[in-house]
């Protein structure tokens, strides 16, 4: 074999090689080290007045926290309970600074134990946190969030919400399909696949990046 024709062969072969290290290491880093999520609202109401199933009070501050609202009616949103959790539970639940939390009516603790029995298929259910409150209480925690959503006759939503250690809303503010995207429709599995986990990670990555920060300057 000619010199010139070995010198375009392991070009070639260098070239194969090299790109898909290249391309992983442009987007993981665009996306996970340097993507931050827009604050949409600030301020969401803390959620302390709430009872917990193990009556241990649940808070947003200084967690992050997947917000969801499942209604009266379990039956009707446990679709999209099973959406999130394979999507999005399932990979991030022992996160420790992150929460994944229900609000429901009281009167609903048969419907979510059975729910969780369901959930247990997928994943270990132990960081589904189901609080119970007044109707009118989960109403105000969702006006709170000024959204351009509404909770249905059920107080229940489609819509999930992304809350950051500071009980901001964080969501999408040049989305290609909405423009301004406050939660996620948990019904639509293909957006939880898609804009859902991306943007849980740029949020999980964003904090990661932080206590980076924080533990470095410690040391130094």
């Amino acid at each position: 074999m000619k010199t010139s024709e070995k010198i375009k062969k392991f070009t070639v072969l260098g070239i194969l090689f090299l790109l898909p290290i290249t391309a992983y290491l442009f987007f993981s880093s665009g996306v996970n080290n340097f993507a931050k999520l827009p604050v949409l609202t600030r301020g969401v109401l803390e959620i302390d007045q709430f009872d917990s199933e193990n009556k241990e009070k649940k808070e947003l501050q200084d967690h992050l926290t997947i917000l969801c609202f499942f209604g009266n009616n379990l039956e009707l949103t446990q679709s999209n309970a099973f959406n999130l959790s394979h999507k999005i539970y399932k990979k991030n639940y022992q996160f420790k600074d992150l929460q994944f939390i229900v609000l429901t009516p009281r009167g609903t603790e048969p419907q979510i134990q059975n729910l969780k029995q369901k959930l247990s298929e997928i994943e270990n259910p132990e960081n589904w946190n189901f609080v119970f409150g007044d109707t009118t209480e989960i109403q105000r925690v969702f006006n709170s969030l000024g959204s351009n959503y509404i909770l249905n006759k059920n107080f229940a939503s489609n819509q999930v919400f992304l809350i950051d250690k500071e009980r901001n809303l964080r969501g999408r503010d040049d989305d290609e399909d909405v423009g301004i995207l406050h939660g996620f429709d948990s019904s639509n599995y293909s957006e939880i696949n898609n804009k859902m986990d991306d943007d849980v990670r740029i949020l999980l990555a964003e904090y990661r990046l932080a206590l980076k920060k924080y533990n470095s300057k410690r040391e130094i």
